[in-house]
């Protein structure tokens, strides 16, 4: 469990995008939403079916002025494979060193990854909910993630 709670201040991270940027979630505050997706790890099934939703839907996201930011442990280089085996259209930010899996106390232990994990950060830059999946097999539809972005951000 997260010592991070809905009302908390969303901790501040920079990570490489697969877009050869770096992302910096405060860069988002007063401008857009912002969904921070955690996974384990690239080309597993429960993960590589939750991405590729996100692609094919990323639009309906948008048009609650979020942004998804899909996180996990790989390497850029393995991010752009991923992409590119399944047509991505989103791009995906490496936690390579954990940063943010540390700031957002979500990493299983015992396979050195994040949890599958939710946050979603208003413009204000507090967390307006959160989920953390208890098994890494189990994953939100986005049905569920935009039902959550209505109800707390929209």
């Amino acid at each position: 469990m997260s010592a991070l709670e809905v009302g908390s201040v969303a901790p501040d991270f920079e990570l490489d995008s697969t877009d050869g940027s770096k992302v910096k979630l405060s860069s988002f505050k007063g401008k857009k939403n912002v969904l921070l997706s955690f996974y384990p790890l690239d080309f597993t099934p429960t993960c590589t079916a939750q991405n590729c939703t996100y692609s094919q839907e990323y639009s309906k996201f948008e048009q609650f002025d979020t942004v998804v930011l899909p996180i996990s442990i790989d390497s850029k280089f393995a991010h752009n494979a991923f992409r590119e085996k399944y047509a991505m259209t989103h791009h995906l930010l490496s936690d390579i060193h954990r940063d943010a899996t540390n700031k957002y106390d979500i990493l299983f232990a015992p396979m050195n990854v994040s949890k599958r994990a939710y946050f979603l950060v208003g413009k204000d830059g507090l967390i307006k909910w959160l989920k953390i999946e208890d098994e890494l097999s189990h994953s939100r539809t986005n049905d569920e993630l935009l039902a959550a972005v209505k109800a707390n951000v929209a």
